[in-house]
């Protein structure tokens, strides 16, 4: 997440990066959970267990547990408004279907960060995760100046490896036992994208963007 040093981002921060922050596109809006949003939020990872459960991270140590709704609605928006992470819910035509999350956002010389995403199996496979995830890169790129955006993916994920694919996602190499996802340390392919490339009129994200 990205060229600036930390005492200027927190005054962008304060007005054009300003959170919340809510992005549109068609059908799709991203935008913060919000206390409200509990009974939709639990039902819809209910449902969705079987189907997330490969892919979600779990806690390492024997005896944790990972925080409910509401503190994670709490520390997000915490983060969010210190200008180290944009967690952003996933809505399709008024409808709660999963979360786009960047962060690790590092500043100073890094200016880096990271994405992960979820979505409800029902709309799966329809290009809604691509098109959140561009709207993701180009405000993390263009609004907040960040630098270099990536996302890790256990190399058994076919579905999320091809979104990489379709987006100009450069692979960069496996990080071996990099998270601990369903009960176990996986490694992990690492898949990224620099501001510079992501300009280009051409590039994937760009041209999803402008329906092209």
């Amino acid at each position: 997440m990205f060229g600036f040093p930390v005492a200027r981002w927190v005054v962008r921060s304060t007005s054009a990066a300003r959170w919340p922050v809510v992005l549109r596109h068609g059908s799709l809006t991203l935008q913060p959970l919000r206390k409200r949003d509990h009974i939709a939020w639990t039902q819809l990872r209910k449902a969705n267990m079987q189907w997330l459960q490969p892919w979600d991270s779990t806690p390492p140590n024997a005896g944790d547990t990972p925080p409910g709704f509401f503190s994670m609605q709490r520390q997000h928006e915490s983060d969010a408004r210190r200008g180290i992470c944009l967690p952003w819910a996933m809505w399709w035509e008024g409808t709660l279907i999963g979360q786009m999350f960047v962060g690790g956002i590092t500043y100073g010389p890094v200016l880096g960060c990271f994405a992960g995403y979820w979505i409800d199996r029902r709309y799966a496979g329809r290009g809604i995760t691509p098109l959140a995830l561009s709207l993701a890169a180009v405000y993390a790129f263009d609004t907040c100046s960040l630098h270099r955006l990536e996302v890790s993916i256990r190399p058994e994920n076919q579905a999320s490896i091809r979104v990489a694919e379709k987006l100009g996602f450069v692979p960069e190499g496996v990080r071996r036992s990099f998270l601990h996802v369903d009960g176990a340390w996986r490694d992990h392919n690492i898949y990224a994208v620099i501001a510079d490339e992501v300009q280009a009129p051409a590039h994937p994200i760009r041209q999803l963007l402008a329906g092209q």
